[in-house]
């Protein structure tokens, strides 16, 4: 057979029809999502909900509220940080086009359009889509809303710490440490002198005293690799109930130097109206959501004030506990008996269980959303606009809990996986029949050759 070349000139049709156009393993995902979407009757939800936002006649082109929420939702399903880098995936991919709503020849939105709508829709409306996410959820029985766990992660910040400068001075980090190697009596620091003066210095990294110029939410924190770096956290609280799914029914988002006991009550209280406001639709499976009533946590939460508080709000606390040896309880009384009721809980059966449990949920939602999701590293600066594209990217995670009930696959890669895996088994099972039906093939054509020597 002769080698192909290459050719030097390629006719192009004149016409191309769009049932000509190639096929990726991603479009009867993307199919099926949005056939899920048009039943639950997505788009006539949010062209409602953004109504007020939009003129009738005046103004630039517009970015459809369907479609602009599809662009968010594809930064999860795709595993993309950035939304410059969804708005130029979606003009490269004929799926993607098709899932958000764009034929073959249309010119797709860039990603200033894109950046400029989430500007111009406020806070409140992504959480009425985050909400509408877990109705539908409830409709398809993966919510029970009675036993939430919480757990939070930090996310690094679009903002460097080399641009910190003194809340009071205004100095550079630089320009303070030069100020006081001066005022210690070297007239002209080196860059060792300023690291030395620097070591000898205690709590060099203070929130209180320092802050970033863009990015005045970041707070400066320790990740988990042990570097230090400008940082937001953000707390999740999933569904934890007996054969729940582990759909995350709250989303907060606090700089990094916030506490895990000062915002567990912020969380649970996000996740109780989150789930009022499914357990009130008229449609949605039958569930008891008036508050949330066991909550499971890791030791970060264990402390006297919010098991007490936690207590007298009616909740039933499984929170781990850390080693602390013999304490003073003397007038502690009401701690005291928060403390060692949280101790009897987890000790038991079903307290292992579902701290077990919410290990292996709250981690997966973790690495769902900014490991494979994409946005452990944020490209947006400022806590409100974080937010925003953090709740339709966790409803991204939720909506593939969908799917995954559905089609047994929550992502386009998945289900290309899937599809490989069959083709996979159906080549193994050919090959063991083929394997099988060898032998006795031999034995007929041995006994068809020659005849069998019978003894006499």
């Amino acid at each position: 057979m002769a080698m192909g070349k290459r050719k030097t000139s390629r006719q192009e049709p004149l016409f191309l029809a769009t049932t000509d156009l190639p096929r990726t393993p991603a479009h009867p995902f993307y199919e099926r999502l949005n056939h899920i979407l048009a039943e639950h009757q997505f788009d006539p939800f949010v062209e409602g909900l953004c109504q007020p936002f939009y003129a009738d006649v005046l103004g630039r082109p517009s970015l459809e509220p369907g479609r602009y929420f599809r662009f968010l939702l594809l930064g999860y399903f795709e595993g993309i940080d950035s939304e410059r880098g969804i708005a130029w995936r979606l003009a490269d991919s004929f799926s993607l086009r098709a899932f958000v709503g764009y034929a073959p020849f249309e010119l797709t939105a860039d990603h200033s359009t894109l950046s400029r709508t989430r500007r111009l829709l406020d806070l409140e409306t992504h959480r009425q889509v985050f909400q509408w996410v877990l109705t539908l959820l409830a409709k398809e029985g993966l919510i029970q809303g009675k036993t939430v766990g919480v757990d939070a992660t930090t996310l690094e910040a679009n903002a460097a710490l080399r641009s910190i400068v003194r809340r009071d001075t205004q100095e550079t980090y630089e320009a303070f440490l030069t100020r006081l190697a001066q005022a210690s009596g070297i007239e002209t620091p080196t860059r060792e002198d300023l690291a030395k003066v620097d070591r000898t210095r205690k709590n060099k990294a203070s929130n209180n005293d320092w802050v970033n110029p863009h990015d005045a939410d970041a707070k400066i924190a320790k990740m988990k690799d042990g570097s230090t770096h400008l940082a937001y956290k953000v707390e999740h609280a999933v569904d934890l109930g007996e054969g729940a799914s582990g759909a995350v029914v709250a989303v907060t988002l606090t700089g990094a130097d916030q506490g895990d006991t000062a915002t567990l009550l912020p969380t649970l209280g996000q996740a109780a109206e989150n789930l009022q406001v499914v357990a009130a639709d008229a449609e949605a499976a039958p569930m008891d959501a008036e508050r949330v009533r066991e909550v499971v946590t890791d030791k970060g939460y264990h402390s006297n004030g919010s098991l007490l508080d936690l207590e007298e709000s009616n909740t039933r606390s499984y929170v781990a506990e850390p080693e602390r040896g013999e304490r003073d309880w003397e007038g502690k009384e009401e701690e005291r008996k928060a403390v060692y009721a949280n101790r009897r809980r987890i000790r038991g059966a079903r307290g292992k269980r579902l701290l077990r449990r919410r290990g292996e949920y709250l981690e997966r939602s973790f690495a769902h959303a900014y490991e494979t999701g994409g946005m452990r590293r944020l490209h947006l600066r400022g806590q409100e606009n974080i937010l925003k594209r953090l709740l339709l990217h966790v409803s991204g995670f939720n909506l593939s809990l969908v799917m995954r009930k559905r089609i047994g696959t929550g992502t386009p890669r998945g289900l290309q996986g899937l599809v490989g895996g069959v083709f996979s088994w159906l080549r193994l099972l050919w090959l063991v029949a083929t394997d099988a039906w060898r032998p006795l093939g031999a034995f007929h054509r041995a006994k068809g050759s020659a005849p069998m020597l019978l003894p006499r």
